[in-house]
């Protein structure tokens, strides 16, 4: 598998070629009740390169993509507010072969489940955060 993304907060390269949709999760290890999910959001158009700030919260994406279900049981970002001590938010992203045949609101574990045996490349960013 190619690990194609390096900088999420500046965009990223190039994806392979096949690559029908892209798929970002964020989400925080750290959470004292497991992993927390602050971000799903799928079906970005394969030549999206980067992501403007204040996407809306909206299931379907004027620029392509839809959304799914965080943690905070909203469709769109929840940003962190960890209770205390320091996080870790992992921002994934993934080039897949296909759209998703899922709907708006699909939770992070539907759509991982959705994408297997359809990811022809990811990668991570990981940034950490403490109020």
């Amino acid at each position: 598998m190619v690990r194609m993304f390096h900088h999420l907060c500046h965009g990223w390269g190039d994806v392979p070629e096949g690559t029908a949709s892209i798929a970002l999760i964020c989400d925080d290890p750290d959470a004292p009740m497991g992993t927390w999910v602050h971000w799903v959001l799928f079906d970005l158009p394969p030549d999206t390169r980067g992501l403007p700030e204040n996407i809306p919260a909206e299931e379907n994406l004027d620029m392509g993509g839809t959304h799914g279900t965080n943690d905070f049981r909203r469709l769109g970002y929840g940003g962190p507010c960890p209770p205390g001590g320091t996080h870790r938010y992992f921002f994934k992203i993934y080039a897949l072969d296909k759209k998703m045949d899922i709907p708006a609101g699909s939770t992070k574990a539907r759509l991982l489940k959705a994408m297997e045996g359809h990811i022809l490349a990811e990668g991570e960013l990981m940034g950490r955060y403490k109020r």
